[in-house]
C-alpha cells in the first residue's frame, strides 16, 4: 500500500512558475514509476509526466514539454513537478500516481492515486 499527498499547488499569473511536490508512504517507493496527471474542469484526467523507478527516463505530454520537469528523490519518498511558463490552460487539478507493475515510465494503469492538489492560472 501506498499513500501520497500533493502539495504545492496555487493560484498564480500566467508566465509564473510553481513546484509540485508529491510525498509518498511506504519504504517500497524506489519500486514504482511515479507520475503527474492533470484534470481541467469537464475535461478528462491526462497524463503529464513520468519518471522511471531510479530516475533516469523522464516521459512528458507534448502540452508540457519544455516547461514541466519531473524529478524524484527516492531517499525522500518525494516527487516533483517544476512548472514553468505557465498559462491558464495548465489550470486543473494535478495528482500523483505511482505506477502499475507495467509501467516503465509512462504511466497507463497507476495502482495508487493522491487527493490532487489545485492549480490555477490566470490571463
Amino acid at each position: 500500500q501506498v499513500q501520497l499527498v500533493e502539495s504545492g499547488g496555487g493560484l498564480v499569473q500566467a508566465g509564473d512558475s510553481l513546484r509540485l511536490s508529491c510525498a509518498a508512504s511506504g519504504r517500497t517507493f524506489s519500486s514504482y514509476a511515479m507520475g503527474w496527471f492533470r484534470q481541467a474542469p469537464g475535461k478528462e484526467r491526462e497524463f503529464v509526466a513520468g519518471i522511471s523507478r531510479g530516475g533516469g527516463r523522464t516521459h512528458y505530454a507534448d502540452s508540457v514539454k519544455g516547461r514541466f520537469t519531473i524529478s524524484r528523490d527516492n531517499a525522500k519518498n518525494t516527487v516533483y513537478l517544476q512548472m514553468n511558463s505557465l498559462t491558464p490552460e495548465d489550470t486543473a487539478v494535478y495528482y500523483c500516481a505511482a505506477g502499475g507493475p507495467n509501467d516503465i515510465v509512462r504511466l497507463t494503469t497507476p495502482d495508487y492515486w493522491g487527493q490532487g492538489t489545485q492549480v490555477i492560472v490566470s490571463s
